[in-house]
């Protein structure tokens, strides 16, 4: 039996064009009707498995774009049930096209996947409050103990890492439910500054196989699986932050060549240019007042120098194209004010969210939202927490549990799909 008979969202249908709104609306119709029937039909056998589609079903004679634009306007969340219905469900909800013309329609819908067991993966879908499984990673135990990042683009979830000879990259799809190994880049490397937007990423930065700083980035389009080498940036940085804000893709912070203070510039590419510019002093100053590129003496050095290489990369995240960094040291939230490159303290940090340096939390957009992954330390297990706040022009940030559940409290990585 499926879960439940609503499979709609409430969304407006576009108005660009009146025959596209009838063909939706009357796909909508005749999917509700489908399912409705098929649910009652599942209720008369006792929930006994339906096999291929109904010679007489209605919906699998609809033109298939109008079942596309039918399934694009329903809740991701549903997609399982609507897809367990009959196989020209299963087929179009497997389909790329599909999350190709929601992207065009502007219907985008986020989960959050971490890791909070090595090579284990959670994810929570906040639309429909609920925990969603993720397979189990395959792995050697090189893979297993190598530093290892992670991003989301487009319906795939990738993890890099290093194995026994070279580096590596996982590949998690949405659309398959499993794991490949993904297509390697040009340049391999570790820890870089990332971010995707839609069906493409940008990776930039971070070390070669041989421990060199890079400047080189490329571009990652996980419809065709190929990465392109890009220009590269104005300075080599390692354990940088990356995200995108007003269409361009920005890094920030990092480690230089020779040098093991945090720079405090970050630089801005145009993806339409294909140039970098740099932002001096853009990033944060953290309690002991930064580490940034140039500078003092002796002791002080020295300190800093030291904490920055044991920090974390800086924690920013991009809603609704402003841009927010946490402080862990201050328990604290600011938010970046673009004209003046200058930060702003909006709010605190959760309080049971925890770190070691930054290492642990997780700070993430998730549409609309801010969400932080993390939990108090404890020993002998504990509780992993989603936190979320919406923030709002001259309101301090109001953050509330969306999730928890028993699990260890320490955040290995994390990315937010949104599709």
């Amino acid at each position: 039996m499926l879960e439940t008979p609503n499979y709609l969202v409430s969304r407006d249908l576009p108005s660009s064009c009146a025959e596209e709104i009838k063909s939706i609306y009357n796909a909508h119709y005749m999917l509700q009707l489908y399912l409705k029937k098929r649910l009652l039909d599942n209720d008369d056998t006792h929930g006994q498995q339906g096999g291929g589609d109904q010679q007489s079903s209605p919906v699998t004679l609809l033109d298939q774009n109008a079942l596309l634009n039918c399934l694009a306007h329903c809740s991701l969340s549903d997609f399982k049930s609507i897809a367990s219905t009959s196989k020209t469900f299963r087929s179009l909800i497997k389909d790329s096209e599909l999350y190709r013309l929601r992207r065009a329609k502007g219907i985008v819908e986020h989960w959050i996947y971490f890791s909070c067991r090595l090579l284990e993966w959670e994810a929570y879908d906040p639309n429909g409050d609920r925990w969603l499984r993720v397979p189990k990673m395959t792995f050697n135990e090189c893979f297993m103990c190598s530093d290892k990042e992670s991003l989301a683009v487009g319906t795939e979830l990738l993890v890099f890492g290093k194995e026994i000879t070279s580096h590596v990259i996982y590949k998690y799809s949405i659309l398959t439910n499993t794991w490949t190994s993904g297509m390697q880049m040009n340049t391999p490397r570790c820890l870089f500054g990332s971010a995707s937007l839609g069906e493409v990423a940008v990776i930039a930065g971070g070390c070669d196989p041989s421990g060199r700083i890079l400047s080189s980035a490329e571009v990652y389009n996980s419809e065709t699986g190929e990465w392109t080498v890009i220009p590269s940036m104005n300075k080599a940085r390692k354990m940088c932050s990356s995200v995108f804000m007003d269409g361009n893709y920005y890094v920030i912070g990092g480690i230089g060549e020779g040098n093991s203070e945090m720079l405090m510039c970050g630089e801005v590419y145009d993806l339409k240019k294909m140039t970098w510019s740099l932002i001096p002093n853009m990033l944060p100053e953290r309690s002991n007042g930064g580490g940034g590129g140039g500078g003092g003496q002796g002791k002080e050095t020295s300190s800093s120098s030291a904490m920055a290489a044991s920090a974390a990369p800086p924690l920013v995240a991009v809603v609704k194209d402003e841009l927010y960094a946490a402080s862990y040291e201050q328990q604290e939230v600011r938010r970046y004010d673009k004209g003046c490159n200058v930060w702003n303290k909006v709010g605190n940090l959760p309080e049971r969210a925890s770190s070691m340096n930054g290492w642990g939390m997780a700070f993430r957009a998730c549409g609309d939202k801010l969400v932080v992954v993390g939990g108090p330390r404890t020993l002998g297990g504990g509780f992993v927490e989603i936190n979320a706040c919406v923030p709002r022009d001259g309101e301090s940030l109001y953050w509330r549990v969306l999730a928890s559940k028993p699990s260890g409290s320490f955040v290995y990585n994390c990315a937010v799909m949104g599709c």
